[in-house]
């Protein structure tokens, strides 16, 4: 998976715009094969971008949990764990 593709969804406090651009932008940059496109691709490569950022966010606002919201920072500190464990 991407490094900036990240499960987004069910998260307090919920994610941001720059959250969901980021991983939209890298969703982009997978599905076409180009980190930083021409000038001749400029104009669909960032349209497409604030497509799947709106579809995105359509998403995260029209999923629904019975789940309590998880924390970032407990979240972040077990994928600290996993890392610390994965390259020891």
């Amino acid at each position: 998976m991407c490094r900036n593709i990240r499960t987004l969804f069910n998260f307090d406090p919920p994610a941001t715009e720059e959250e969901v651009r980021a991983s939209a932008l890298q969703f982009v940059r997978k599905l076409s094969g180009f980190a930083h496109p021409s000038k001749a691709n400029e104009v669909a490569f960032n349209r497409a971008v604030e497509e799947v950022s709106d579809v995105a966010r359509r998403l995260l606002t029209a999923l629904e949990t019975a789940s309590p919201p998880r924390n970032r920072e407990v979240e972040a500190e077990k994928a600290r764990e996993r890392a610390r464990e994965r390259f020891a």
